[in-house]
């Protein structure tokens, strides 16, 4: 298995702060299993629609208008959602204090349909059903995301990920370029096959170190852009 030398991408990554606990802190956190359970059904909808609206907008325009968001649609409760019809989602383009993207507002209870939809399946909440997903089969989850979900394929599914606290490592230009020089693919991974390689370079790295998913993509990219 190729992947990259976790004691050189320790080093490397160390070597970027004054001490351990400055690295420590510096590197992120996901959430527990408990924690992602507790999460109401309604915080997941609510961040699958803010990385919708994310996608190719400057974020943090985006962050200053979600609380008029919230505002708007009560909440972003799934089973009040999924109510709306085409005719009232288009209603929305009338309101100046969200952001007025037709499409993308439509994606609010067609997600809401999926997240329900999950629930009727599995038996528990949507957040019972990503806290149970295993970490070794990230990419399986992403696939699930990107084929019943709107609009959250490409590198949305994971960006969604990340926001609620789920353990994934995310496929960054920094991410890339340090897979590709560690010989695991040989260009952005595009194909299932490739987003296996990927996988299993992250499975073995964290066997070795213990980290999380999400700490090895930051250290990753470190290793590349100190600036990350």
């Amino acid at each position: 298995m190729t992947r990259p030398d976790y004691r050189w991408l320790y080093d490397t990554v160390r070597s970027r702060f004054d001490s351990d606990d400055a690295m420590e802190a510096f590197l992120p956190r996901p959430l527990s299993a408990d924690e992602l359970t507790q999460l109401g059904d309604d915080r997941y909808l609510s961040a699958m629609s803010l990385r919708v609206f994310r996608a190719g907008m400057k974020h943090s325009v985006v962050d200053a208008k979600w609380p008029a968001f919230e505002d708007a649609f009560w909440g972003f409760d799934p089973e009040t959602m999924v109510l709306l019809t085409p005719e009232q989602v288009d209603g929305y383009m009338n309101n100046d204090r969200i952001i007025r993207h037709r499409t993308k507002l439509h994606t609010i209870p067609r997600n809401a349909q999926f997240i329900l939809d999950i629930r009727r399946e599995h038996g528990g909440s949507f957040g019972e059903f990503i806290a149970n997903w295993p970490g070794y089969d990230i990419i399986g989850l992403w696939r699930l995301l990107a084929r019943r979900g709107a609009r959250l394929g490409g590198r949305s599914g994971a960006g969604f990920l990340r926001l609620v606290g789920k353990d994934t490592f995310l496929l960054t230009s920094d991410v890339v370029a340090r897979l590709v020089a560690a010989g695991v693919i040989d260009q952005a991974p595009t194909s299932q096959r490739d987003k296996q390689r990927v996988q299993d370079a992250f499975n073995e790295l964290q066997q070795i170190s213990g980290r999380p998913l999400c700490q090895l993509s930051a250290m990753l990219s470190l290793s590349i852009n100190p600036n990350f």
